[in-house]
């Protein structure tokens, strides 16, 4: 369904859209890259972790990764049995590493502390393995580098290279590539790895590659196919990849509507009824994210604001073939993966409208109310005090 057609059809705004033909065209790539290298795959669902997603993702997936308790419990929800669930995090709590052996298929552990302290309570219930951090920066901004220096994120290979048993590990999780479009960075990765380890890997069940390729915007996946293929047949192990974003996120936009026009400084201000708080990332990174209407040569600008009280409640300043006016709708596409999921209600605003476009259809599949607000601020024992009519107001 075209942007147009999504904005003149939709009931409420703001909106988050999920274009149902994406989603599964990003599904039907990686199931055709899983049939011809013989990769895993599972869906990191971090990114998104919408059922309406994820009910999509199951029958083109071999399960989720999942990087908490709530992640686990979800996947094991959704799968029911029937899937892997992969989990690593950098923070294990003691009491929940029970629940977590109970819902998960495999685990990387974080640290070697981590390991020695919980592998023990996975036997018999969960594959145990490490996640490594291989010290090859291939990103220049720090804050997506999961091999900056004092990284947080996995055991140095150095460290891993030193130890004289590899007891108990069952297989290896790397991850150090965030929106790349080529497997250079992979290839050079394993190509350390081998280099480092060698006949140790032969000991191993599982490879967890990890994220961060855009599978559906690199064109020649003959090194990927041969990379696979030659780990699996040298080593005998399990290949498996984690797509996030290459899965979502081209598959989501944010609809909203204008609210207000003015003049600031000379310049134009139109306020939307959304918010850089249901695009978090935006502010974060401080980031202009891509807006369906911008014209480069359009004859008129506006600043695109939210709604909060935030001075920085700002998506840029775009342009426009004419001039925006109230009541007007404009689209952020392809912001699928890590915005709703990082969304807020900061100020009160509520969260998006949520509908599935596909097979012709516009239907809102969840709806934010008052009452889920007030659940999250109310507290209970203040809750039990109020009068009974003001459940009905």
């Amino acid at each position: 369904m075209d942007l147009n057609t999504i904005k003149a059809g939709l009931a409420t705004s703001p909106a988050f859209v999920i274009d149902k033909d994406a989603l599964l065209a990003n599904l039907q790539t990686l199931a055709e890259l899983k049939k011809q290298s013989g990769v895993s795959i599972l869906y990191s669902i971090k990114s998104l972790p919408l059922s309406e997603v994820l009910q999509t993702a199951r029958p083109f997936v071999d399960g989720f990764s999942v990087s908490s308790l709530f992640e686990a419990r979800l996947a094991k929800e959704i799968l029911q049995e029937q899937g892997r669930i992969h989990l690593t995090t950098p923070g294990i709590r003691p009491d929940q590493i029970e629940a977590l052996s109970a819902c998960c298929t495999h685990i990387s552990f974080n640290s070697l502390g981590q390991f020695r302290r919980f592998a023990p309570a996975l036997r018999g219930k969960a594959s145990a393995g490490l996640r490594i951090n291989p010290k090859l920066s291939t990103l220049n901004d720090e804050r997506f580098d999961p091999c900056r220096p004092h990284s947080k994120l996995g055991v140095a290979i150095e460290d891993l290279e030193s130890l004289d048993s590899w007891a108990g590990i069952e297989g290896l999780h790397l991850h150090n590539s965030f929106s790349a479009t080529s497997y250079t960075a992979l290839i050079e990765t394993m190509r350390k790895l081998e280099d480092r380890f060698g006949g140790k890997l032969s000991g191993l069940d599982w490879l967890n590659l990890g994220g961060g390729y855009l599978y559906g915007n690199i064109t020649d996946h003959r090194p990927f196919i041969d990379l696979v293929r030659r780990f699996e047949n040298r080593y005998g192990m399990q290949a498996v990849i984690e797509p996030g974003k290459a899965v979502v996120g081209n598959a989501g936009h944010l609809v909203a509507t204008v609210l207000d026009v003015f003049v600031s400084d000379g310049k134009t201000v139109a306020v939307l009824d959304t918010s850089v708080n249901h695009h978090p990332e935006v502010f974060e990174y401080q980031r202009r994210p891509d807006l369906a209407e911008h014209k480069p040569d359009g004859l008129y600008a506006a600043i695109l604001a939210g709604s909060t009280c935030l001075a920085g409640d700002l998506f840029g300043e775009y342009r426009f073939a004419t001039p925006l006016a109230i009541g007007d709708r404009v689209v952020f596409p392809r912001v699928g993966a890590y915005s709703l999921i990082k969304a807020n209600r900061f100020n009160g605003c509520n969260l998006p409208d949520i509908y599935v476009a596909g097979d012709g259809s516009l239907d809102c599949v969840k709806r934010f109310s008052f009452d889920d607000f007030r659940g999250q601020w109310r507290c209970e024992r203040d809750m039990a005090l109020l009068p009974e009519a003001a459940f009905t107001a």
